[in-house]
């Protein structure tokens, strides 16, 4: 029963707020007889400040007030955490530790535990490490639900100046509801560690890592010497977390019935009981909870509606209307996905359907109620400013028509992030045939010709075949994915830009994957469509020698070398030992002639001088030439010589 009646004050309280200010600008209420301050901090029930367990609902929400700082401070009693600010919605800010990590050599750590309490880890947290060569790995329960991963930089002004962008920092959201949180901090690789040694960091250096309040860290991104930041808890009253209190204890006459007819109730909590004084009509009660609900039921669902506008108007909902209205013959091209529709297709964005993390969001498989199987990509925190150019995107790429480019379907904009929905492709990314994790289908010398003829031909469709030019600005062989049949379909267009006809580059922060980066990108800023061209060329490299494109070691007489896969060929080139980067089945399946012509097609896209790279028209033309005549040296023809 008394877990019922809780409900019920609880009910009527926020009920009684709400009715009384749409602004909501009552200030939060205490228990009658109780505190409601500690310092600056009011303290609403349930919350309520000891030793008087009366003032709060239970254990958990026992505030003790450190009366011997000035001002004072509210310290929740079981959690040991500093209390900021309480909100009666079900938000809690706290103060939690940063925590400062050593060795370098792989660290566990395990966050406060809230299992059992009424209080998870919000949403709106990021978990943050500053380091460099390292995988943040974060984990509920041992099943892995977030990572980032960083580069290294001498240059640590890069990260005030630029935010957590994966140099010397990196950060990963949370899903929501969690109340047990591990990270994982590890070294790359090895290789990674001698990064660190010959760039002139270490992880000793300036290596720590800790949950925040995403809000608070986007001002205040310095903390290597604050010992703690604010960190989002929710909050709720839910009957499970009335349930945690134990059977009531004491002898069962402690709470009687009065000659007023009267009953005092017992009330469970950890430690011991109270009695409650409450009148016998149950049916009374009963109607009343189910009249509140409803109410309560009523009010929430409308916040829902207006919390469903407000994000629908912040992520550019109107602005796209208007584009879509103003390309009447694009509007049936792109759909405006509800929420609801979105949650069930993906069974509410579960773990297992995660289909894989990029830089700009999660993406995960679902299914729509006709069916179709979909990739949903959902978004990043999006930078309000750039919103337009987010929108202008997405109408961008609702009139691109190419065979080899994945087609976007719609969006969602009523969330807190904007969701993308593309259309499934079930064959993975090329990066995992070229590296031959996918053994069961070996990738031949013919499918990597077709293969990147296709990726070319697109590349030129974008570059000067669409309405408006686009760069897509992350070429790379995790972003071409694989269909039904192993054609090629260029995706994940986040970063993408389109230009006017006029236009001949962007000026932009550099933003890529290192390994692909245009050099003259990296060091003037202007981003051209000779720096997809660039890309493209590294990719070509990875089909040709089944390499990664990052950094590789290359054994010397005296130490290790460190290079990229781009510099190592070129120089490979140079010095005439193509072959003894290539393949193996490529030089049992192709030509000389035909090997030596797609080296040296790629040699040129990796030109340092952007203006002596071939454009991506001459790029499909040279290999389309390419594919044939291997087509003929696989048809027995004499003209060709064997490798």
């Amino acid at each position: 029963m008394q877990p019922l009646l809780h409900m019920i004050i609880l009910l009527l309280w926020r009920t009684s707020r709400a009715a009384a200010s749409s602004s909501d600008q009552l200030a939060p209420i205490a228990k009658p007889n109780c505190e409601s301050h500690c310092g600056d901090v009011s303290i609403p029930y349930p919350f309520g400040i000891g030793p008087s367990s009366n003032c709060y609902l239970y254990d958990w929400f026992e505030i003790e007030c450190d009366n011997s700082t000035s001002p004072p401070k509210p310290f929740l009693r079981l959690a040991k955490l500093e209390v900021l600010d309480i909100s009666i919605d079900g938000m809690l800010r706290v103060n939690n530790p940063v925590t400062f990590l050593y060795g370098g050599r792989g660290i566990r750590k395990v966050l406060l535990n809230l299992t059992g309490s009424p209080f998870v880890y919000s949403k709106y947290n990021r978990l943050t490490a500053v380091s460099c060569g390292i995988f943040l790995a974060v984990m509920s329960d041992e099943t892995l639900v977030g990572g980032c991963m960083s580069t290294c930089d001498k240059d640590h002004s890069r990260r005030e100046n630029y935010g957590c962008i994966g140099i010397n920092c990196c950060q990963t959201t949370l899903p929501s509801n969690l109340s047990v949180i591990t990270i994982e901090l590890q070294p790359e690789s090895e290789m990674g560690m001698r990064m660190q040694t010959r760039r002139g960091t270490r992880m000793d250096d300036y290596n720590y890592a800790f949950i925040v309040d995403q809000e608070w860290f986007e001002n205040n991104s310095d903390v290597k010497d604050k010992g703690s930041v604010p960190v989002v808890l929710e909050w709720s009253l839910s009957l499970d977390n009335m349930n945690n209190i134990d059977e009531c204890k004491g002898p069962i006459n402690r709470c009687e019935i009065d000659n007023l007819g009267v009953t005092n109730t017992c009330e469970n909590y950890v430690g011991g009981h109270r009695c409650y004084s409450i009148e016998t009509g149950l049916g009374l009660i009963l109607g009343l909870l189910l009249l509140l609900i409803y109410v309560y039921k009523r009010i929430h669902k409308r916040k829902k509606i207006k919390r469903k506008e407000m994000f629908f108007k912040r992520n550019g909902g109107l602005l796209l209307e208007q584009q879509l209205s103003s390309n009447k013959g694009n509007v049936e091209r792109i759909k405006l996905f509800k929420s609801k529709e979105l949650e069930r297709s993906t069974h509410n964005f579960k773990i297992n359907r995660i289909l894989g993390h990029g830089g700009q969001g999660t993406v995960y498989k679902g299914m729509l109620a006709d069916g179709r199987l979909v990739a949903i990509k959902k978004s990043k925190i999006v930078d309000e400013g750039k919103l337009s150019e987010f929108i202008n995107e997405v109408v961008i790429l609702s009139q691109i028509n190419h065979r080899n480019v994945v087609k976007i379907l719609g969006c969602c904009l009523e969330t807190e992030v904007p969701i993308l929905v593309y259309e499934f492709i079930p064959n993975g990314t090329l990066a995992e045939y070229i590296q031959g994790q996918v053994e069961e289908v070996p990738l031949t010398w013919e499918m990597r010709l077709r293969i990147a003829t296709e990726i070319a031909g697109a590349l030129s469709y974008l570059h000067g075949a669409a309405s408006f030019p686009i760069f897509h600005r992350d070429i790379k062989s995790t972003n071409i994915l694989l269909d039904e049949k192993y054609r090629a379909k260029v995706a994940d267009f986040g970063t993408s830009r389109s230009v006017s006809i006029d236009q001949t580059h962007l000026t932009t922060l550099v933003n890529g994957t290192f390994g692909y980066l245009d050099p003259e990108y990296f060091h003037s800023n202007r981003f051209t469509d000779k720096s997809d061209v660039y890309s493209f060329g590294v990719v070509l490299v990875e089909l040709l020698t089944g390499r990664k494109p990052a950094v590789c070691a290359v054994t010397s007489s005296e130490e290790d070398e460190y290079r990229s896969l781009a510099a190592h060929f070129i120089i490979s080139m140079q010095e005439d030992r193509l072959f003894d980067i290539v393949e193996a089945r490529i030089l049992k399946e192709g030509s000389k002639t035909g090997i030596n012509e797609f080296a040296n097609l790629a040699g040129r896209c990796l030109n340092v001088n952007g203006r002596n790279r071939p454009t991506m028209r001459e790029v499909t033309t040279e290999l389309e030439a390419i594919q044939k005549s291997e087509t003929t040296y696989n048809g027995a023809q004499p003209n060709y010589e064997r490798v």
